[in-house]
């Protein structure tokens, strides 16, 4: 019997117009009505993940920054795991070298230090993930999106780095020429042994302390409620998400997962533009996970 359920946001709950739908979100509120908990487990920071969850009156805890941070259902933080200080300016100075925008997201908030770059970057998402809208308009939309998302800008990063007040919790870089630019540097980086490195789109990699994991968050959510990893469900889509569903009873990947995820997870349910995470939240509901698909189809 599922007595949590933790999604993930991007790819996932989210569709492709980066909102929870009505129907996802009525899933949702009916399971928290019926007695189970429920949380998301994102990449995203609080001031970027919290605005989409109360848009549709969910009331939640949050694992944010791929484990970095945890927050109850109040807003309070209740645990930190950042990355050390030499260890960013070494991630930083390889991003430079390869001409990489980056960002961080720290224990005071989320940094950039390009604001047309970061326009950029959400442009690219949102136009990647909407074939119909125009580059153009994923533009206008990212801009639009931005004046909301409490981003703080710095002219260099170094002057976060000398603040002993911040602590660094997650970085990501991005890259258009996706797998084959940051696949040779997440290899790179994962040489310092105390690095989390996955990624939650094509076009970025996403940096964290060895125990930031959303899996390891999860998990400890799960024993302070004295709820067996058995009875946990976890939803995903890209590899961030592997670490819980790994971790989690009931592991599923939406239709629109990467292969490598969905070889991860016991189900499959429908696509996030196709309310995925509702079809599987109103199946545990009625006990019978064993309708979803339990093969990933093979692919000649």
């Amino acid at each position: 019997m599922i007595k949590l359920i933790a999604s993930d946001m991007d790819g996932t709950l989210l569709n492709g117009r980066m909102v929870i739908s009505e129907t996802n979100a009525k899933a949702i509120l009916e399971a928290q009505k019926q007695g189970i908990r429920f949380m998301v487990a994102t990449g995203r920071g609080y001031t970027e993940a919290k605005p989409l969850l109360e848009e549709v009156g969910i009331s939640c805890p949050l694992i944010t920054l791929n484990g970095a941070q945890v927050y109850d259902e109040k807003g309070e933080v209740i645990e930190n795991i950042g990355i050390e200080k030499d260890t960013v300016r070494t991630i930083l100075k390889k991003t430079r070298d390869l001409n990489l925008y980056c960002e961080m997201t720290t224990s005071h908030g989320i940094y950039s230090d390009n604001k047309a770059k970061r326009i950029e970057s959400v442009a690219s998402l949102l136009y990647k993930t909407n074939p119909d809208t125009s580059f153009k308009m994923a533009v206008v939309l990212a801009a639009a999106r931005l004046e909301i998302m409490n981003i703080n800008y710095v002219a260099e990063y170094e002057e976060l780095l000398e603040n002993d007040s911040i602590e660094i919790l997650k970085m990501i870089t991005f890259s258009e020429d996706g797998p084959e630019v940051l696949s040779p540097l997440a290899d790179d980086l994962a040489t310092t042994g105390d690095l989390a490195i996955t990624a939650s789109f094509i076009n970025n990699i996403e940096i964290n302390h060895i125990k930031a994991q959303k899996g390891l968050a999860l998990a400890r959510a799960a024993e302070k409620w004295n709820i067996p990893m058995e009875n946990v469900m976890a939803l995903g889509d890209n590899f961030n998400d592997v670490s819980m569903l790994k971790a989690a009873g009931y592991s599923v990947a939406v239709e629109n997962a990467e292969d490598g995820v969905k070889a991860q997870a016991k189900y499959l349910t429908a696509t996030n533009n196709d309310d995925g995470v509702a079809q599987s939240v109103l199946l545990a509901l009625s006990n019978d996970m064993d309708q979803q698909l339990v093969s990933v189809p093979s692919k000649d």
